[in-house]
């Protein structure tokens, strides 16, 4: 089968490769530019477990071809770390919080938290709740997860209230 060229922004960095016209952006992201963050869950879009960050919008990635992200801008839970190497208030909220249990589900649901958190910075539990609803945890009740997100909300937050 003829291979297509692909080039994207991932994680801040330019990157290309060749791929099938029916490869995976899960399979692009893993295989050939070996960021295994995002994981293979359910390959049907149920799961959330290969959830990333597309031009500003979450993406379960299973549902992607890398053909389709030519020229995108995407973040991986590889690219949520803070330039300095510092966690990034989800990750750190998660460790906090106990926000996981396994970790299969976390970098999807760290993703998806990231975007709701782009659209709705200081969250309801109940808009958390839904926000996350595309995104399936088998370990845990949620409970912690919620938390986790509320605590990365207030310390988003909290340079900018001190600010003003």
């Amino acid at each position: 089968m003829a291979k297509t060229h692909v080039t994207m922004t991932v994680n801040g960095q330019a990157v290309e490769g060749l791929v099938e016209p029916r490869t995976l952006l899960i399979h692009f992201l893993r295989e050939n530019l070996s960021l295994t963050g995002a994981h293979i869950g359910c390959e049907t879009s149920h799961c959330g477990a290969c959830t990333v960050d597309l031009d500003g919008q979450s993406v379960k990635s299973c549902t992607v071809f890398a053909v389709q992200a030519q020229g995108a801008d995407i973040r991986t839970i590889e690219g949520m770390a803070n330039p300095d190497g510092t966690l990034h208030a989800l990750q750190d909220g998660f460790r906090e919080m106990h926000g996981l249990q396994c970790g299969f589900c976390t970098p999807g649901m760290i993703l998806r938290a990231y975007r709701l958190l782009q659209e709705n910075p200081n969250p309801t539990e109940d808009e958390i709740r839904m926000g996350i609803s595309g995104n399936l945890c088998r370990c845990t009740g949620y409970q912690n997860i919620v938390a986790a997100i509320q605590y990365a909300a207030a310390k988003l937050s909290a340079p900018q209230e001190q600010a003003a």
